[in-house]
């Protein structure tokens, strides 16, 4: 059975008890699994670099996508904090993409032995086509939401990120004595 269809009007009168909450936490659970399931599929990462031109693996595409939302060029093991791998993966990813042209390694300013990992022309063109290519299919799911759900569905979602972030920090942390 599919679980209900979520509106802004019916969520709106939900009691909120403890009961209440556990049972949207639990719906929650399985609706981000779902859509875990559904964005990291092969097939999807197929049509999606089929649609825009570009010939990359899904595994690059969290690392390429790190690199354009990032301010400066970052350090390999930076990468691999930031997307939650071992070190290993990341090097093996940064090699694949540098010969594929759309990363490029770079001296770090602050220690000239270290280097930095930043996006090539190319690879800021790929990140841009895939995005372009998600976005409008995003556009063509969502085309009966408002505005409004829209805009609340994406403050909803960074609202839940940044708590995760933050619960992830708190549990990494070592307990003080």
């Amino acid at each position: 059975m599919p679980p209900p269809k979520a509106t802004s009007e019916s969520n709106a009168a939900a009691p909120n008890t403890a009961s209440d909450a556990a049972a949207h936490i639990v719906e929650l659970e399985r609706a981000m699994s779902r859509l875990a399931h559904l964005l990291t599929r092969a097939r999807r990462h197929d049509r999606a670099v089929t649609a825009c031109g570009i010939t990359v693996d899904r595994a690059s595409v969290p690392l390429l996508r790190m690199l354009a939302d990032a301010d400066e060029p970052l350090r390999l093991g930076e990468l691999a904090a930031r997307l939650d791998v071992e070190a290993p993966h990341v090097t093996r990813q940064v090699q694949r993409l540098e010969r594929n042209g759309f990363v490029q390694r770079v001296a770090d300013p602050a220690d000239r032995r270290a280097q930095r990992v930043r996006l090539t022309d190319s690879g800021r063109a790929a990140v841009d086509a895939i995005r372009t290519v998600q976005r409008r299919w995003m556009r063509e799911a969502l085309a009966d939401w408002s505005s409004e759900d829209l805009c609340a569905l994406a403050i909803l979602n960074h609202r839940m990120l940044d708590d995760f972030a933050e619960h992830t920090r708190c549990l990494e942390e070592p307990e003080s004595a």
